[in-house]
């Protein structure tokens, strides 16, 4: 029989990025897809870190980092206490205990109250809510909804990157294309060397996503980097997106001046 939460409803078992990630999440609601694949594909070698993912759900971002980087400390901060007892599974479930720390808490309480150390962290990685508090794209499924609506709004987030991110610390993110104008008049900010690229379901559409990248303190202009299309006109994957979702390749979110190309991992 299948495992219940009473927030989260049904728990089953997915792997991803070719069976290497096993995550225990809800099968129903907002669940690990190509936004948290993408994104964790996008972070840059760290090194031991440590890197935070915030808001991490069931882990996805900051468990495919540990996976990919061997020495990298890992924390995943997470205010749905069921959400992050299920990280805490999955970190044990891909054999990364050791280095990952699960945190339960809310970035839009009091910073004293997560337990995090100010200018602690080589990287945050955050997917944050997309859609503003009564949207009518709002989920009826309670786990789907906080995890797509902008409760405490994008600044909320950011500050918390700004207080907990070292000096020349870089920050990423995956957000709705048409939330760019408000991206870039946030990160102005406190961070420069600004990275975008665009997302594109199909090479002939608007792009619905942008990953963004951005260093704390830095004076860099702003980038643009090259597109990434998912899907060919039959509705399979490209092959570079193909390979993303496979976990053998990466998209590095290079700092202005320096290569933005995407290469395959090793």
């Amino acid at each position: 029989m299948a495992e219940t939460l009473p927030g989260l409803g049904a728990i089953g078992e997915d792997r991803l990025l070719d069976g290497k990630l096993v995550l225990r999440q809800p099968r129903k609601g907002h669940r690990a897809g190509s936004d948290a694949v993408l994104l964790a594909a996008s972070l840059p070698e760290l090194g031991e870190g440590p890197l935070l993912d915030m808001g991490a759900g069931v882990g996805t971002i900051g468990l495919a980092a540990a996976l990919a980087q061997p020495s990298l400390r890992v924390v995943l901060l997470e205010r749905d206490p069921e959400l992050a007892g299920l990280a805490a599974e999955n970190a044990g479930l891909n054999g990364v205990a050791e280095r990952v720390t699960v945190v339960t808490g809310d970035i839009a309480g009091p910073a004293a109250a997560l337990g995090l150390a100010p200018a602690s962290f080589a990287c945050v990685a955050m997917n944050p809510p997309f859609y503003p508090p009564h949207a009518n794209r709002t989920s009826p499924v309670p786990n789907r909804a906080a995890a797509h609506v902008e409760e405490a709004g994008l600044e909320r987030w950011l500050q918390a990157a700004r207080r907990l991110l070292k000096p020349r610390g870089r920050l990423l993110m995956v957000h709705r294309a048409e939330a760019l104008t408000e991206l870039l008049t946030s990160l102005s900010t406190g961070f420069g060397a600004v990275a975008i690229r665009p997302v594109h379901a199909r090479a002939d559409q608007p792009a619905i996503r942008v990953l963004v990248a951005a260093t704390l303190g830095s004076k860099k202009p702003a980038a643009l980097l090259p597109a990434l299309v998912l899907h060919r006109p039959d509705g399979g994957f490209t092959p570079e997106a193909e390979a993303l979702h496979r976990g053998r390749a990466r998209l590095p979110m290079a700092e202005a001046g320096a290569s933005p190309s995407a290469r395959v991992a090793q």
